[in-house]
């Protein structure tokens, strides 16, 4: 009986693509997805569905885009789906209390991190800029703040010395799919115990932002190499380097810290060459091992800098 009550689903990216796959595959009844409006993407900036969207369609769902579920219109569509739940998984918009109210067993969130340590949009990235050893999957019940419902599930997992953005979004989408179908036919049933979260052990997730990602050489290599793995996939972190009269923005998508120092201004290139491109730092030295020169594709750095005279250069900002 558990798996015929009426889901909602709401969730736009990759990372939300799991949990509603494994409900449709575990025979729940999703009766509508909502997910964010398509957005232009691309080089044609055309229109692109959500992931979550061409799940759904796959599967012969229905799907709706509002804009914002704060109107009264759109909170009565809402209600006239009748939802016994709704399932909430990096959809992007902030639900109304009137919202929250709808369903009879309330909404219910699949969040990236262990609450209440990192709350909001990024708790991926944010852990590893962080250098956390420890994250995992959170399932609350929601509220009106942001991320500070009651927590019904919560497992860690570690994160790796080499861990990236999208290495570590990968384990956790995963992570995220299993714990929910664990813990959904007991919540159903009204057999678990919300654990309220302790507001003063509260951290904050902020947005990401492709200004951030701009290397500040003038830090530790250790904290260079947190951005790095961290931005990967998205936004990526970069520099800028000399191409000849004009500067040009250089993506770095892996990187490594060495285990030498330098008295050599931050940002310069030290050396080049089959290993990669080892740059100096505020503390320590670094050594850039996968790049992306504006246009291109990703290249091993040591490629790039067959290609381009570095040895010298300061790398950063214009």
């Amino acid at each position: 009986m558990s798996k015929s009550i009426r889901i909602i689903y709401a969730g736009t990216p990759d990372f939300a693509v799991a949990p509603l796959t494994a409900l449709i595959e575990a025979g729940y009844n999703v009766v509508t997805v909502y997910t964010q409006p398509d957005r232009p993407a691309g080089r044609g900036c055309e229109l692109r569905a959500s992931p979550v969207k061409q799940k759904a369609l796959e599967h012969g769902i229905p799907v709706l885009q509002p804009e914002t579920l704060k109107s009264e219109s759109d909170q009565t569509v809402l209600r006239e789906l009748k939802p016994d739940l709704m399932i909430v998984t990096a959809y992007g918009l902030l639900l109304p209390q009137a919202v929250l109210d709808i369903p009879r067993l309330g909404c219910i969130n699949v969040h990236a991190s262990l609450l209440p340590r990192w709350r909001g949009a990024a708790p991926i990235q944010r852990a590893i800029l962080a250098d956390d050893d420890k994250t995992g999957i959170t399932i609350m019940q929601m509220d009106k703040g942001l991320d500070t419902g009651d927590m019904l599930a919560s497992v860690e997992c570690s994160i790796r010395p080499d861990e990236t953005g999208s290495s570590l979004h990968d384990r956790l989408m995963a992570m995220g799919a299993e714990i929910l179908m664990a813990m959904l036919p007991d919540f159903i049933e009204g057999k678990i115990t919300a654990q309220k979260q302790d507001d003063a052990l509260a951290t904050y997730a902020s947005k990401l932002s492709k200004q951030e990602a701009m290397i500040d050489w003038s830090l530790p290599a250790l904290q260079i190499d947190r951005c790095v793995r961290a931005y990967n996939s998205w936004p990526v972190a970069f520099t800028h380097w000399q191409k000849k009269n004009q500067r040009e923005v250089l993506r770095i998508w892996q990187s490594e810290v060495l285990n030498i120092t330098s008295t050599a201004l931050a940002g310069t290139v030290l050396s080049c060459g089959r290993a990669g491109i080892e740059v100096a730092t505020g503390k320590g030295v670094m050594r850039l091992l996968q790049v992306q020169p504006s246009g291109k594709k990703v290249m091993a750095a040591a490629d790039f800098a067959n290609a381009h005279h570095l040895d010298g250069q300061v790398l950063g900002a214009e």
